[in-house]
This record gives C-alpha cells, structure tokens and sequence, in this order.
C-alpha cells in the first residue's frame, strides 16, 4: 500500500532522469557542452581556483581581471553555506542534465502543490523544462540563470502551500526553496519571481478582501514573508558582498556628469537605458512564443537545398559554395543585437494557455494570465517606451538589471502552469461536457485565429529585412532570396502551429465523445508536446555543441606570445589588444590582465577604460603597470611586446594634485605624468596626515617583495616621508593597509589606484583583503538556519499536541 503512494513519484523521477540523460546523452561519453560564456569564466576564475587549491581558503578577490575586482560575482564560497549541500544532492547528474532534471523535479513538486494528477504533472514538467528558452541558455553558457530558473516552480510550491494552509509544509519548503534560489546566483531571475510573486499575493488580497478573509491572509501572508526572508537570511554573505559591490559595479552610480566626448551626460542610479533596453522584443516578435521561425528563428540557421538562399548560390558559383554558405544564414529579422534561438514555449502549450483561460475560473487563472501579460509587456523594452521607463525610473533596482527580453521567463513558467490546470479541469467530472467543449471550441478559434493574424500582421506592417542584411549586397538578387526564404519559414511554422493546435484539439475532441480514454489522451498530448519542443529545440543545443572533456576544462592554448610573457617571472599586467580587452576573459587564463569578461565591472574601471585606454592614453597603462601587449601581426597572427615604460607595481610621486569631482579626475588623467604626479579627490587630500608639499628623496626604494591574490606585501627605505602609488585597484571596503603592522590609512588616486604616506626609514608595507561583509554575512546566515529550523521544529510540536488534544 505504501509503496502504491509513493510509485508515481518514482515514475516521475525516473522519467526526469532518463528525459535528461537522453536529450544530453553525449554526457554518457564524458563529453561536455561547449559554453562561451563557461569558457570566458574559465579564464576568469583560474588564479581563484589556484589560490583554493594552494590555501584551501577564498580569496574573495581576483588579480587576473580588470587589474583585480572582488571576486562576489565572479566565483566565491561563502561561509555557512549549508544549502549549497543541498543543491550538489538535487543535481547530481552531469551538466546541463542536472539542471534539466532541476526543472522538471522542480515544476512537478508546485504540480503536486497544486493537486494535479501525477500523469498531468510529468507532462506539464516536461513541457516546461524543455521549453525551448531554457534549453538555449545552455548553448551560451548561462548556467546560473538555468539554476535560479529551475527553483522558481519550487519557490512558488511552498507558498502556494501557505495559501492552502498547510502552514509547516508550506513554511520549509519556500524557507528552503528561497534558500536554494539566492544560492543560484543569478539576482535579475530571482528579482523576476519576485513580480510573479507580488502579482499573486495581489491576486490574493483582492479576493481575502471581496470574501471578507483578510485575517487569514494576514497570518499567511505573514508566514511565506518570514519564510523567504529566512531564505534569503541563509545567503547573507553573498547577498551582503554583492550589494556592497553592486554600489561600486556598473550597476551603480557614477559621479561623471560628462561624457567621453566632453558633453554633458544623462545623470543615471544604475545602467544606461539604452543598455538596459538594449534586448527588447517588438511587439509582432511576441508571435514567436507559438510560432517558432517567426522572425527568421535564431540570428543565424542553416538553410537546406530548396531554398531560394541556397539555389541562387548554386546557380552563381557551384553547388560546394552554396553548402557552406547556407551553413548559417542570417535569417532573423527582428531587431535585437543577437539572438541565440526564439523562446518558443510552444504551440500545443500556448493553445492550453488559452484553453484555460476559457476553462477555468478562480484566483490561480486570474494570477497566471496577469503575470503573463504582465511579463510580455515588460519584456518589449524600448518597444514601449512609457511603461518602461516607469520601470527604470520608478520600480526599485529594475534598472540594475539588463536584456529586458528575460523577464518572459514569467511567461516561460505561467503558460505551462495555466495549461496543464485546464487539462486538470478538462478531464474532471466536475465540468460538464458542453463547458468543457465550448471552451475547447473558443481556445481553438481563438488561438488559431491568433497564428493568422500574427502571418497577416507580419505581411501587413513588415519588410522582412534583417539588420545584417547589408551583408548581402555584394551578390544580385541574395538579399531577395533571402527575404523570401524568411516569409517561406514563418508561412511553413505557422502551418506547424496551426496543425499542432488541430491535432491536439483532436485528441481532447475524442476524449470528450468517448471514443478515446483519459491514459490515452494524456500520452498523445504528451507525444505531441515533446515533438513540438525537442524538434525545436535540437536546431539550437544538440550533440554537436559537445567536446571532449578535457578540451572544455583546459580550453585555452598557450601561444607563442603567452609563453614569451610568462618566462618574465615578475608582476605585471597584460593588455590584449588582439581582442576586446573588455570582453576577454582568456587572457586572464594565462596572465594578469588589464580585461577580463564580465556583465558587473567596476564602475570607476570601465570609465577609466572608455575615458583614457580606448584613447590610447599610454600614461594610463602605464600607471596599470601594463608590461606587455599582444597585438596583431600583419598577418593576424598574435604577437608579445614589452612596454619598457610601464611604471611597476609601486613607485613614489614628487607631487599630489588635489581635484574637486570626478570630472576632474578623470580628465586630469588626459596629461598627467603618472611617474611624478597623481590626482586625489580634495576630501582625501585633506585627510593626508603629511607635509604636502613633497620633498622627494632620490634614494628612496619602494618594491614588492610578495605577492598572493589577497595579500600584498612591499618594502620601503626611505630618508623621509614619501607618498607612494599602487598599481593595484582601489576597493574601500575590504583592502587594508598595515606598515609594520599598525593598520595605517590609505587612500583613492588616480581615478583607480591605492596610495598612501609612507614614514622615513624601512618599513614592511602590507595590503590584506579582509572584507567585513563576509564576517557580518557569516552571523546572519548561521542565524537563519537556526531559525528555519527551530520554528519547523517548534511548529510541529505545537500541531501535535493540538491534534492530540483535538
């Protein structure tokens, strides 16, 4: 009997597992997905990886990119980090397989939350988790997101669980869930649930307030708050190291008021509009949700023999030129910068979608059409310029996020969560046939009328054209060809579309009269969704996109130019201008850089860079101690050159140059001697406990004599006091300065770089990375748990006796 209870959910396990193992089976080989992005972080955590393998202890800072940063968003192991056990059991398949097994595990348990049978709950997860945008965030790498999207259906479990009053089920897992959300690392996501959240307890309230329940949903609401705030509590160091960064990162403020070229610029709290809007859906690309190729699919697709791409090369120069340039065609014409895949959540999902919406009645209909809409709307950007700009103007921290285009991950959730409850309505006794046929009936008209309009509009209001298009000018008649292969993908997807829809309102059709059985109707669904979903999604993420192992961990190859810089056994920087120093995180694997790869750079860094290096300032590199560069040769092979000017990694000044804002910081820069002088802001210059008018000592010696990630140390030998400039990035909140080990005050010069007073005589200087924010963060997380576990346990005891007194 007891084993009975428990098979479903055993069935299910092993159909995620197998479903994962299967779609990712190249893992079975040892193989690995290829990720740009996994293979940029590579690059950008291996001094991190190399100081844990020495020490066995967190750096928190990295010295390989961007002259040095905290490392909070780039690798770091917190302290109390129980939960992350927790997650290394859930996922413990070999990647991307364990975050598709996340999704389906994940969305299954809110299917259960939400009483849905055992058979409708596999296919609504499978639905889900292949959903074709949270297949492609593989192919690019962007793992935390597929992490922190994977918890959403877990999160939303425990408090729909909370609302049904099963207050101590409901209570631990949104405690737990949140938990494992924070840990995910991946804020924009999580910071999305949280409006899928808010729109239900709306949804909630207004109807506590229509059924006169409002102290119910006082005590409820009050219990999934505590809840998540002990979760998000359980990650207090990461959170607390990321919001003190965040102020100092691009997602912050910046003190300039002007721009590169001198004019005034736009006073901003976080990232530029234009940045953040950046990828912005236009409101016809929102037909791509159900018609895949709508806009052309990915930005690029390869294009087969009968196409008019493809037969107009043929024709021009021969069949062997036409296989390789049909190999990736730019066939999108939508108008954001890239775009890897549509998010097609599918034509049989979407259909459900509306089937639902004509279905059903109550809270959990109003709350998932709401947030769906709600998600659309916000992810057409720029494409509906007064709502989001309220956003970013208005909502708090929506404009530290970028790639607006995400926040259909909302939609990516409610779309399949609505359909599979209309399947849990459809086959219920409870509704009569002629509802159940009438609302089959709308949805079909409905939806299917809607892939129409979204072909006629299409035809109607577009040209077809591609922002690459310009690519193709250089043969007669392609750009033609092109345009028309495109009209020929949307009129053969929408055909798909449409044949989907029909083929599933079949089924539901033949349920209804009989003449096809519950068990039946539920497995041709779900051979219809998986083909609809995997067809897809296998043109963007399959087993090509997988290498050898060892390939994937160890990606880079030392050049000839890496291994002339590395016999300089010194400390010093790399700038490499062979690539884009700003989104290059393979330097960085073998060298010091002055760049690195990263979304969050600190603010002052990226200014320093779009204000002085991009104008070539040699100064500036100077002061970075660039020793060497890697540039192009004529014939685009790399090449290493020692820069014999850079200034090392300490020297002294003969004078301070004390500047009133950051403008003038910045544009000091433009033709100050870093050899001889430095800029300070005057706030820090009057805090400089020294005769200011420096009187240089020619013997003076300043050097670094050890160096590790977080600890720095010099030496000096002085016959009076001196002022010294450190080519190390300047971070208040962490980095002290002790000379003979009395912590000693140290100070912001040169937009970027640490300097301070340095006493007559020999001293030994040291800088130590000792970010409080982990200690502080260390308390509140031990505190969390403590309480995440004694409430459960206080709480259990509590409904025990009360039952037994009952």
């Amino acid at each position: 009997m007891k084993l009975n209870k428990f098979l479903p959910y055993l069935i299910a396990i092993v159909i995620f597992i197998l479903a994962s193992i299967i779609y990712f089976h190249p893992v079975l080989k040892g193989e690995k997905l290829n990720q740009s992005d996994i293979t940029q972080f590579r690059g950008m955590v291996k001094d991190i990886n190399d100081f844990r393998a020495e020490t066995n202890t967190e750096p928190y800072w990295t010295g390989s990119s961007f002259s040095g940063m905290p490392s909070y968003s780039v690798s770091a192991y917190y302290p109390n980090d129980f939960v992350r056990s927790l997650d290394k059991v859930l996922r413990f398949l070999p990647r991307p397989a364990d975050y598709t097994f996340l999704y389906f595990l994940s969305f299954f348990v809110l299917m259960m939350a939400l009483k849905v049978d055992w058979r409708l709950a596999i296919l609504g997860s499978l639905a889900f988790g292949f959903s074709t945008y949270l297949i492609i965030i593989f192919g690019a790498g962007h793992n935390a997101k597929a992490h922190a999207i994977a918890y959403m259906p877990l999160v939303l479990a425990g408090i729909i669980w909370v609302f049904q009053k099963r207050y101590v089920l409901g209570f631990v897992v949104t405690g737990l869930a949140m938990a494992l959300e924070i840990y995910a690392n991946h804020i924009q996501m999580t910071y999305y649930l949280g409006f899928s959240i808010l729109i239900l307890g709306i949804v909630e309230l207004v109807n506590a307030l229509k059924e006169k329940r409002l102290s119910p949903f006082i005590k409820q609401a009050a219990v999934i708050l505590a809840a998540v705030v002990l979760g998000i509590g359980a990650n207090a160091p990461r959170l607390m190291a990321m919001k003190e960064y965040s102020d100092a990162s691009t997602r912050g403020k910046s003190e300039l008021t002007i721009a590169v070229d001198g004019s005034k610029k736009e006073a901003t709290k976080g990232l530029d509009k234009a940045y953040i809007t950046q990828y912005s859906y236009s409101k016809l690309e929102t037909f791509s949700l159900f018609i895949p190729r709508f806009m052309g699919g990915g930005t690029v697709e390869k294009l087969g023999e009968n196409s008019n791409f493809y037969q107009l090369i043929e024709a021009k120069a021969g069949k062997k030129v036409a296989d390789d340039y049909s190999e990736q065609v730019l066939t999108y014409w939508g108008d954001q910068p890239i775009l890897e895949a549509p998010a097609y959540i599918g034509a049989i999902i979407f259909f459900l979608f509306f089937l639902g919406i004509f279905l059903l009645k109550g809270r959990l209909k109003q709350w998932l059409v709401a947030a769906t809409i709600f998600s659309i709307i916000l992810s057409w950007g720029r494409n509906f310029d007064i709502v989001t700009n309220f956003f970013i103007d208005y909502v708090p921290l929506y404009n530290k996020f970028r790639a607006v285009s995400s926040i259909q991950v909302i939609a990516e959730l409610c779309v399949p969560l609505l359909g599979i409850l209309a399947l849990k309505e459809f086959f219920s006794s409870k509704v009569t046939s002629e509802e159940k046929l009438n609302a089959l009936k709308k949805a079909m008209y409905v939806f299917g009328g809607l892939i129409i309009t979204g072909f006629i509009l299409a035809h109607m209001f577009s040209t077809f054209e591609g922002l690459r298009d310009s690519n193709y000018d250089s043969l007669e008649g392609l750009k033609d060809a092109i345009i028309a292969d495109r009209k020929s993908m949307l009129l053969m997807d929408s055909l798909r579309s449409l044949i989907l829809v029909g083929l599933s309102t079949g089924i539901l059709w033949m349920f209804l009269k009989g003449k096809l059985k519950q068990n039946f109707a539920i497995l041709g669904l779900l051979v219809l969704v998986i083909f609809d979903l995997i067809s897809i999604d296998k043109k963007y993420v399959n087993e090509e996109d997988f290498k050898q192992a060892r390939k994937i961990e160890k990606p880079f190859v030392a050049s000839e130019a890496d291994k002339l810089i590395n016999q300089d056994k010194t400390n010093y920087r790399v700038a490499n201008f062979a690539t884009d120093p700003m989104n290059d995180g393979t330097t960085s694997y073998f060298h010091n850089s002055i760049g690195g790869y990263h979304a969050a750079k600190m603010m002052r860094y990226q200014e320093l860079f779009d204000y002085q290096i991009a104008k070539n300032n040699m100064e500036v590199l100077n002061m970075l101690n660039t020793k060497y560069f890697i540039i192009p040769d004529d014939k685009g092979n790399v090449q290493a050159q020692q820069n014999q000017d850079a200034n090392g990694n300490v020297w002294f000044v003969n004078s301070i140059i004390p500047v009133e804002t950051a403008n003038a910081e910045i544009k000091a820069l433009d033709s100050l001697n870093t050899k001889e002088e430095t800029v300070i802001r005057n706030e820090d210059f009057g805090k400089i406990q020294f005769n200011k008018s420096l009187e240089r000592d020619s013997t003076a010696v300043i050097k670094l004599t050890n160096y590790k990630v977080n600890e720095l140390t010099y030496e000096s030998k002085t016959t009076k006091e001196q002022f010294a400039v450190f080519s190390e990035i300047y971070y208040e909140n962490g980095w002290n300065a002790y000379i003979d080990g009395v912590l000693m005050p140290h100070f912001r010069v040169n937009y970027v770089l640490r300097g301070m007073v340095i006493p007559a005589g020999e001293h030994k200087i040291i800088f130590k990375f000792e970010p409080k924010v982990i200690q502080q963060g260390k308390i509140l997380s031990l505190s969390s748990y403590g309480l995440l576990f004694l409430i459960t346990i206080g709480w259990c005891f509590y409904e025990e006796k009360k039952k037994k007194k009952s």
